[in-house]
């Protein structure tokens, strides 16, 4: 369900910006969507961001350690996406990082606050990402 909402924001958020959006239509493809700038097509891989510490953070690698005897335990994205689209609820915020500019170890971050050492060098700002803002309830129980 999170991940749904997550798609949703970003798909709404792309949208906005007034890219094409499609979806693939496998399950078992590594990227989420696939965006049309008119131009050309790029795969996304959308992720929920979380608000620690100043930055909107998410996993940038996939896990598979839940898996009996994987052979591998983590897997970045390398050659598979162009793109990840984050939606941090905590903000309200989208944001398309280009896989250039993202880390890939176990997480990726977004400062939301600058640092408090006014450090600027390898420092990704948040604002320079964000494509849209969507606000999305929790979802109602009982229905």
């Amino acid at each position: 369900m999170k991940g749904d909402r997550t798609t949703l924001a970003v798909m709404l958020a792309l949208h906005e910006a007034g890219l094409g959006v499609a979806l693939p239509f496998s399950e078992n493809m590594r990227y989420d969507l696939i965006i049309d700038d008119g131009r050309s097509l790029a795969r996304v891989q959308c992720k929920t961001g979380r608000l620690r510490d100043g930055g909107v953070r998410w996993k940038a690698c996939s896990s598979y350690a839940h898996h009996r005897n994987p052979a591998v335990v983590e897997r970045d994205y390398t050659g598979e996406i162009e793109y990840f689209a984050v939606y941090c609820p905590e903000t309200a915020g989208v944001y398309l990082i280009p896989i250039g500019d993202a880390s890939l170890r176990a997480k990726g971050t977004l400062r939301v606050d600058p640092p408090r050492n006014n450090q600027r060098r390898f420092i990704r700002l948040a604002s320079d990402y964000q494509i849209g803002r969507v606000e999305i309830e929790p979802a109602a129980t009982g229905l």
